[in-house]
């Protein structure tokens, strides 16, 4: 398992963004956390990924993998996976909890633009979810994740839109309202709308080929994935031959 140093000066990371998530890293895997939004969309995800790509035998890349949530539902599907972050103490949980679960994962500290350079159409799946609106430059992911993937591999992408709604539901209302995250979480500035992450996938050489949206509704708390991308939405696109 690597764990190299990063210079976070000539990476595409935002250092406060880093802090925020290494504050909660100890909690990823409390299913009553503030990561409990993650817990309960993961199986949403990981059914939305097998419908388009398959899982079972794969070699999946799973960029900004956080504490291992995604990475993991995956291993557990068959798939072999190597998780790249640069938050370390959500990497060093991410370690640890492959002890509880019996499962494998490669677990890396490298900028995924660096991992492209090195690794060029290396993986089957790539998966980026809940990250672009993390980071200074999506479109720089984007294209990585592109290089990553083998020719008509697939890459995935889940962000928020960037709309009246998305603000009101998932800054105001998972915020401040709700308290389901901590404030701070979310820099509306940063959402990303669909037509945008076309653009940057397009520009990347990757195919939209789904637009799902992901909705949740505070009376039954219950997600589930919808027509409705006005707030959380995923991609599938695909890697031209």
């Amino acid at each position: 398992m690597r764990n190299n140093s990063v210079n976070d000066t000539h990476v595409n990371v935002d250092q406060t963004e880093i802090e925020k998530f290494s504050a909660l890293a100890h909690k990823w895997w409390d299913k009553t956390s503030e990561f409990k939004p993650l817990h309960e969309i993961n199986p949403l995800r990981v059914d939305f990924i097998e419908q388009y790509a398959g899982i079972n035998g794969l070699k999946f890349l799973d960029v900004g993998c956080g504490g291992g949530i995604l990475a993991e539902g995956l291993a557990e599907r068959g798939a072999t996976v190597t998780g790249i972050d640069l938050a370390e103490k959500s990497l060093k949980v991410a370690k640890l909890h492959l002890f509880e679960s019996g499962l494998a994962v490669d677990y890396q500290k490298i900028p995924v633009e660096e991992l492209a350079e090195q690794q060029p159409e290396t993986y089957d799946v790539v998966t980026c979810m809940e990250m672009l609106e993390h980071v200074p430059s999506p479109a720089s992911i984007v294209a990585a994740c592109a290089r990553l993937v083998k020719p008509g591999g697939w890459v995935f992408f889940s962000t928020l839109n960037r709309n009246p709604k998305s603000y009101l539901l998932a800054v105001v209302g998972a915020e401040y309202v709700l308290n389901m995250l901590p404030r701070g979480t979310h820099d509306y500035a940063k959402f990303i709308k669909p037509s945008e992450l076309a653009r940057m996938t397009r520009s990347a050489g990757l195919d939209t080929v789904a637009l799902t949206g992901m909705t949740y509704n505070p009376i039954t708390d219950i997600y589930k994935l919808t027509d409705d991308t006005d707030v959380n939405y995923i991609v599938a696109t695909r890697k031209t031959l």
